[in-house]
């Protein structure tokens, strides 16, 4: 007889790292996540901290601490991987090596990325986008995985389809290849147009064809702002916005992503503690409440 394996909760949210990279797991312990995910360096500037070798070992030793089940990095927002501007290239090229290497050197697994602005044209976006993170993995060798995060499709943004995600990481070098994964965000699927709300088995099940769930390593949890296909990335509170809480009960007793991180990035408000505490109590909260509704049935 079929006996289904419980996989342990991977559930929490980003975390800040203001006081240093090391303090982030404490953080995640104070929200009562077993999951977090971390900047590497402030994500609005160019420039490239060196993480000394007692900050890294400090961070290894609070996540081993924490017994925190996954962590993931995001990259910075001025990457552009798929820019034609040369020096934006250039300057995005390097960014990104640093952030393998500062994961690298973190013991973090997992680095999502979102894909660029190709600008002037997709196909040769996506080109430019391919060689570059093939550039980058093959300058840091190891363990870190890309996960290529889905997008919104605002303006020239690439990733907002899931024909695009595969065909970005096919153009990628088959040895290489195998570093590339996924991260789908809830909000953004919407906004590009995938119906979460109607046809939530129909979305995950054409993602399946198209990428494969066994590639999806990471979700972020967010609900959002704004209409079915808009286009726009704005962020809601969960079981707030239009998605509504349905979908986000069906990603925590659906046994398709048990085994994948969930991380929240909702508003924080003024106490970014309460507030993703409140988050997380209200994912956990759909998860009883659905197991419970099964049982009874």
């Amino acid at each position: 007889m079929h006996r289904s394996t419980v996989q342990p909760e991977r559930l929490g949210a980003h975390v800040s790292i203001q006081g240093g990279v090391d303090t982030a797991p404490a953080r995640g312990l104070a929200i009562g996540a077993t999951a977090i995910q971390v900047f590497t360096k402030t994500p609005n500037q160019w420039r490239e901290p060196a993480l000394s070798a007692g900050t890294c070992a400090a961070f290894r030793r609070e996540v081993s601490r924490s017994g925190l089940r996954g962590v993931v990095a995001h990259d910075s927002y001025l990457i552009n991987l798929a820019s034609p501007d040369p020096l934006v290239s250039l300057r995005s090229i390097g960014a990104f090596k640093a952030e393998l290497e500062r994961c690298t050197a973190l013991g973090i697994r997992y680095l999502v990325s979102h894909p660029g602005n190709y600008i002037d044209d997709r196909d040769l976006g996506l080109k430019r986008n391919a060689e570059a993170y093939a550039l980058c993995l093959q300058a840091v060798p190891g363990r870190v995985m890309v996960l290529l995060e889905t997008t919104a499709g605002t303006g020239t943004a690439l990733g907002a389809n899931f024909e695009e995600l595969a065909e970005l990481r096919a153009r990628i070098p088959a040895p290489l290849r195998r570093r590339i994964g996924f991260c789908a965000d809830t909000c953004h699927l919407y906004a590009s147009g995938y119906d979460l709300v109607r046809d939530f088995d129909g979305v995950w099940d054409y993602w399946d064809r198209v990428i494969g769930l066994r590639r999806l390593h990471c979700i972020h949890l967010n609900d959002s702002k704004t209409a079915l296909g808009a286009r726009r990335d704005r962020h809601e509170l969960i079981g707030e916005g239009t998605l509504g809480r349905e979908p986000f009960r069906r990603l925590m007793t659906d046994p398709r992503f048990s085994r994948v991180i969930k991380i929240l990035e909702t508003p924080k408000g003024n106490d970014r503690n309460k507030m993703d505490r409140k988050m997380l109590r209200r994912l956990r909260a759909y998860g009883k409440t659905a197991r419970r509704v099964r049982s009874v049935a």
